[in-house]
């Protein structure tokens, strides 16, 4: 089986997610995105904005899903830097494509900017990713890491399924042509997936996050 197999049925797997559990599956995706588990949260709040269009979900429902995901798994990430655990992820994080780059990264923002870095590094890609992890060991205090997590988390998700909701109108009223834009879909997230994946499996990223 080649990767890009594996890549199309990574990216169908995801948004069949979406579409057979609507919010709870939004909910569960976001906690896996912000605890540290490279899920596109680019790709899950787009969708569901398209889901939207098409008057699966509603916009309110999207972003509290995707919200409350965000926060449960920046908690989970939040506990595993303040406990010390962290190493686990370190050693085996290879193999759910946990990159040490994209850590290291978190870590010099953090250490740069200070608590504030964790509302700016949630409406920034990949670092949304793993920012809790530092907050975390900095034992930054847990009501404004909450507060900071829930401001930017809100503003992301609101963003994200907006634009997929426009998106989606627009081609709604194409009506008869509406089967494309799925396929248009289901191409995309086969390239971002794609790409995440290449760029997490270059040696580099295996080799102390450099």
């Amino acid at each position: 089986m080649t990767i890009d197999t594996l890549v199309g049925q990574a990216a169908a797997s995801l948004l069949g997610v979406i579409r057979r559990f609507g919010y709870p599956g939004i909910l569960v995706l976001m906690v896996l995105e912000s605890a540290c588990i490279p899920i596109p949260s680019e790709l899950v709040l787009t969708f569901s904005g398209y889901l939207v269009a098409r008057h699966a979900l509603s916009l309110t429902g999207v972003v509290l899903a995707g919200t409350a995901g965000n926060l449960i798994g920046s908690l989970i990430a939040y506990a595993i830097g303040r406990s010390g655990a962290r190493h686990l992820l370190v050693s085996y994080g290879r193999y759910l494509l946990i990159s040490p780059r994209d850590m290291a990264r978190a870590d010099r923002w953090f250490a740069r900017h200070g608590d504030g870095t964790v509302l700016v590094g949630r409406l920034l890609p990949v670092l949304r990713t793993f920012i809790s992890l530092p907050a975390g060991i900095a034992r930054m205090r847990l009501t404004p890491f909450t507060g900071y997590t829930l401001a930017g988390s809100a503003v992301w998700c609101l963003a994200l399924a907006v634009a997929g909701m426009r998106l989606g109108q627009r081609w709604q009223a194409l009506g008869p042509y509406m089967h494309w834009f799925d396929r248009g879909i289901a191409a995309a997230a086969l390239v971002l997936i794609a790409l995440y994946i290449r760029s997490h499996l270059r040696p580099g990223d295996t080799q102390n996050g450099k």
